[in-house]
């Protein structure tokens, strides 16, 4: 499994400043020709991590998902994979050029109705309420300005015993990479969970892939029940 242990980080040589900040705005907005190589340089580092992710989910055959912030597409691949010829995957993603290639890679999947593509922001989910059994989204908090109505939109999203997992690489071990300095914002562990559960979304697991402080976090949460259900 490809975890952040054995790869490189990215940024740790003496990368040139307006080269670090081309990548930094690439990673967090993928366009044009550059865009289309970042999504497959992520697809091939990060598979690893996003199968961790998606068996994290525990969702069954039939289950309606959502893979936000999807990039390369691999996670859409893995999630249509899980939920079988019943289910049905919504993939979200604000950039342009990512969308455009995953209309190519998946036509079989949206012809047949078993996925629906957006262009959208995680603050403004173009999805119904407790529509989603299982979201997952990873490697977009550093990019997000609003953490607490991302979290509120998640809450809003999934249905009762829905869960949704979040997807960070470790905040320490990213402090020492020079290309966070162009737009990044790293959060502990704790503030992301602290805002998720201020959205009614309580974690339930931290898992760990890969060993040593520089591991990966998935962090697993699910919507609260309502006083009268509880």
């Amino acid at each position: 499994m490809d975890t952040p242990r054995n790869r490189k980080p990215m940024g740790t040589l003496k990368t040139p400043a307006p080269m670090l900040r081309a990548l930094a705005e690439q990673l967090g907005h993928p366009s044009g020709w550059r865009g289309r190589l970042v999504g497959r340089m992520l697809n091939r580092r990060n598979r690893g991590i996003i199968l961790a992710a998606v068996n994290a989910l525990e969702a069954a055959p039939g289950s309606r998902l959502a893979d936000v912030g999807f990039g390369g597409g691999v996670g859409i691949e893995l999630l249509l994979e899980r939920v079988g010829p019943d289910g049905h995957v919504d993939g979200v993603d604000r950039s342009e050029t990512m969308l455009d290639a995953a209309h190519r890679r998946f036509r079989d999947a949206l012809t047949a109705g078993r996925l629906s593509l957006f262009q959208a922001s995680m603050e403004y989910l173009p999805l119904a309420d407790a529509s989603l059994d299982g979201v997952i989204t990873l490697n977009t908090f550093y990019f997000l300005p609003d953490l607490g109505r991302a979290a509120a939109e998640f809450a809003r999203v999934l249905r009762p015993g829905g869960r949704l997992v979040v997807g960070v690489f470790d905040p320490a071990a990213m402090q020492r990479m020079p290309v966070i300095e162009y737009g990044f914002r790293v959060r502990p562990t704790e503030e992301i969970t602290a805002a998720l559960e201020s959205a009614g979304l309580v974690q339930t697991r931290h898992l760990r892939v890969g060993r040593g402080p520089d591991a990966y976090h998935l962090l697993l949460a699910s919507p609260t029940l309502p006083p009268a259900a509880a």
